[in-house]
């Protein structure tokens, strides 16, 4: 399921099932009050996305240098709701701590891609969780630890 939007307000409004939109919502103001200062908010790959904008990180995203280098994103999928972390992806460290505190505080087994956490029942997402996950990493960090996991290969 993709949601062609215009802005994060406009992705909102169009997904259709309520618990999903409820849900993302809420990780939409858990990310937005706890991500660091510098990050912007914007619609990037049909998601809602945080990201170190070009004012920061002039290089851009490997993939299309157009682009500002995305941090984290919320999607309403077909089936569940993720959260794409580009940090957890590239930080050993920071993947083992979110694991821990996931499986110390969600029943159930952690449902995960490289940077994808997929989460089925939206009444289930550790919101809180992901707010601490947002907190962790500035755009410094988050560009400096890019530039050694992604630009030197």
């Amino acid at each position: 399921m993709t949601i062609q939007a215009n802005s994060p307000d406009d992705y909102i409004e169009k997904i259709e099932d309520t618990q999903k939109q409820a849900a993302v919502i809420k990780l939409r103001n858990m990310i937005r009050n706890n991500i660091p200062g510098g990050f912007e908010e914007g619609i990037l790959y049909n998601m809602i996305t945080f990201y170190v904008p070009h004012s920061l990180y002039p290089a851009g995203y490997h993939c299309d240098p157009k682009l500002p280098l995305p941090f984290i994103s919320i999607a309403a999928q077909k089936n569940f709701v993720a959260v794409y972390h580009m940090g957890i992806y590239a930080d050993q460290g920071l993947l083992n701590w979110f694991s821990e505190e996931h499986q110390r505080r969600v029943s159930g087994k952690l449902d995960m891609g490289k940077s994808c956490i997929r989460y089925k029942n939206p009444d289930k997402i550790p919101s809180d969780l992901i707010g601490e996950l947002a907190a962790k990493m500035t755009p410094v960090d988050w560009i400096s630890l890019y530039e050694k996991a992604f630009r030197s290969k």
